[in-house]
């Protein structure tokens, strides 16, 4: 007899083998329509794996990330077969499923364009009419390295050749189309029928820029058209708030070939970012935070003890002075950890929070640079507390609160992963524990839901993940709190205890922002450039109705510059319609017109971002309201949209 437990811990008996999809099929038939996959002990599998001894199940569908996963990885068979149906001299290499979507990597002699893209869909649509069943086979080492020599798929070959000598070579077969696949997959091509090519991009061959560069097609699927048209019209309203499109139209920030990867601040960049940086600043000193600053550039020595020479090299800009090997710094912490070891350190002064925003420089593959989100230099919002084992708790719950902080401002949804030990790691397995379920300890004293990512901790410790979701529902990851045994370690840190003995402090690593130029990023899409009033690099501008009234336009500017409201006039000899259009495709909150009435009153009037025409105000009336709405950094509600036309 077989016990197959559930999800939901109930039990189902079995006097035989049973597959996964005849499992589900007896729980219900319902479920058995709409399952991509099965969770056998923990592990993802085929629906028709075989399952033989007691264990524990769970059925999986598309409202899961597994799910979804075996459901677009079909999909990109799918695409592959098309492919190969419509050009066979295409050389297919690999095709997984990703967020939202998949994509499958082609070497192609004729580059494909988007109107490849259109007939590729209409055959995968035959290929679904289709209802291909779906086979899994397996095959010796030999004959499956044989079987793709003959195919003329060297990318296949190269990948089998790479496998450990007793790994499983399994292959999927719908049709007349046979892939190297571990899977999941479907049972046939019939459930997906709403999906859509989406892009194609360049990508080099297993991520290396010394190999070939391949054509990757990037698409999605989904189980319902509905759900299909939706993500296509919020990728479409992602493209509007495209940070590097909206950074150049509001001058805010500019790349150029000469310093690829490394972003150059403008003038009203440079305000916003240092408005961050003050808030920043205003909550770490309440926080009990101490600001320092280290040095870019360290030796090897330095890098070595910390384990990043060996564990993080490649991703490490390197020289040589005065015949000395050293790094700049593609990480904050070691430079931290030599400050807390510049003066003896007692348990009275622990615990030592200590903040950095400390510019950091690390190696990206050119493919992977994109505007702000991913570049080679950066600014962290570093912080890094030196603690007693018994302060662990209070500490983590402290950093979760500030980050739950700046979340809550910027309006932002998040959720929380915990990441435990990697396989590129160094400690003992004893560390790793009381750290892991340190972090643990503290997630449940909160009440924070959140998933466990196995095996994504850094190389040092376990870490918190917190995600945060846009206005349109995406994610980026940007807050992380790391604990860490090792590197106190590996530099002899010690504090003097409350018994008068050397003890070693347990630290703690952490950013709220992240990388502050990706968090600008994140901010310029999550509010399409419309930045709540505090924040915006302008947050008035002057229009006169005509050059009479130049003169007291300035005086206005000039009491609102004098009250730290950031304004200018615009003194264009322009109609005002056209100024009050080009001041809302500048983002700007709030447009004061002036004319004979406003001078003759000493009024202004006022229309803004949220709510338009305002009317006419007391200029002292509408600074101490303005000054009011930037000193509580108030987000006001948008209540009327006016459209902008170009």
């Amino acid at each position: 007899m077989m016990i197959i437990t559930l999800k939901d811990g109930s039990k189902k008996e079995y006097a035989q083998p049973m597959s996964v999809l005849d499992i589900a099929s007896d729980i219900s038939e319902g479920l058995a329509r709409v399952a991509t996959a099965g969770e056998l002990n923990g592990e993802v599998v085929d629906l028709r794996t075989v399952v033989s001894e007691d264990s524990d199940l769970n059925i999986l569908t598309f409202d899961t990330p597994e799910g979804a996963g075996a459901f677009r990885h079909t999909t990109s068979h799918i695409m592959a077969q098309a492919i190969k149906r419509l050009y066979p001299s295409v050389k297919l290499a690999i095709g997984p499923s990703v967020a939202d979507g998949f994509y499958y990597d082609v070497d192609s002699e004729t580059p494909l364009t988007q109107e490849d893209l259109e007939k590729i869909e209409a055959e995968m649509k035959k290929i679904v009419k289709e209802a291909l069943p779906i086979t899994r086979f397996t095959k010796p080492r030999d004959e499956a390295i044989a079987y793709f020599k003959e195919k003329d798929e060297p990318y296949k070959v190269e990948l089998i050749e790479d496998l450990p000598e007793d790994a499983e070579i399994s292959f999927y077969q719908q049709g007349e189309f046979v892939d190297l696949c571990a899977g999941p997959h479907l049972m046939s091509t019939k459930p997906v029928k709403a999906f859509k090519l989406t892009s194609l991009a360049g990508a080099y061959w297993r991520g290396s820029e010394k190999n070939k560069m391949l054509t990757r097609i990037y698409g999605t699927s989904y189980t319902k058209k509905a759900d299909l048209e939706e993500y296509i019209t919020r990728m479409e309203e992602a493209k509007k708030r495209d940070h590097r499109k909206l950074g150049k139209q509001l001058g805010l920030f500019m790349m150029r070939d000469e310093g690829p990867g490394f972003p150059f601040f403008l003038p009203k960049g440079m305000i916003l970012k240092n408005t961050l940086l003050d808030y920043w600043r205003e909550i770490h000193t309440k926080a009990g935070y101490v600001e320092i600053s280290t040095p870019i550039m360290l030796n090897r020595q330095l890098w070595e003890t910390s384990g990043h020479w060996d564990h993080y090299q490649e991703n490490m800009y390197t020289t040589v002075i005065d015949e000395t090997d050293f790094a700049i710094k593609p990480m904050n912490c070691p430079g931290g950890i030599l400050v807390y070891q510049s003066e003896p350190r007692s348990y009275r002064d622990l615990p030592l929070r200590m903040g950095e925003l400390g510019l950091v420089h690390r190696h990206e593959k050119s493919g992977q640079l994109h505007g702000l989100m991913r570049v080679r230099c950066f600014t962290q919002d570093d912080a890094h507390i030196f603690m007693m084992p018994e302060q662990i708790r209070d500490e983590i719950k402290g950093v979760a609160k500030l980050i739950d902080q700046v979340y809550q401002l910027f309006g932002f949804k998040y959720h929380v992963e915990l990441s435990t030990r990697p396989e590129n790691s160094m400690g003992s397995d004893e560390d790793w524990e009381v750290a892991t379920d340190g972090l643990r300890s503290a997630l449940d004293d909160l009440g924070l839901d959140y998933v466990v990512n196995e095996g994504d901790g850094a190389f040092y410790g376990p870490k918190i993940d917190f995600h945060l979701e846009d206005s349109i529902g995406r994610t980026w990851q940007c807050g992380t709190i790391q604990l860490d045994f090792q590197l106190p370690l590996r530099f002899n840190c010690e504090y003097i205890g409350a018994d008068g003995e050397k003890h070693r402090p347990i630290m703690i690593h952490r950013v709220a922002f992240g990388s502050i130029e990706r968090f600008i990023g994140i901010l310029i899409e999550h509010f399409a450039g419309a930045f709540p009033t505090w924040l915006s690099p302008e947050q008035v501008r002057v229009l006169p109705i005509s050059d009479k009234y130049l003169d007291y336009a300035g005086k206005v500017n000039e009491q609102l510059k004098e009250a730290g409201i950031r304004s200018s006039v615009d003194a264009r000899a322009e109609k005002i319609g056209y100024k009050i259009r080009e001041a809302r495709l500048a983002k700007v909150p709030y447009m004061v017109v002036v004319g004979a009435k406003e001078e003759e009153e000493g009024l202004v009037s006022v229309r803004s971002r949220f709510a338009g025409d305002e009317g006419q105000k007391d200029l002292a009336g509408f600074i101490a309201d303005l000054q009011e709405e930037i000193k509580t950094r108030t987000a006001r509600e948008v209540t009327v949209q006016e459209e902008e036309k170009k």
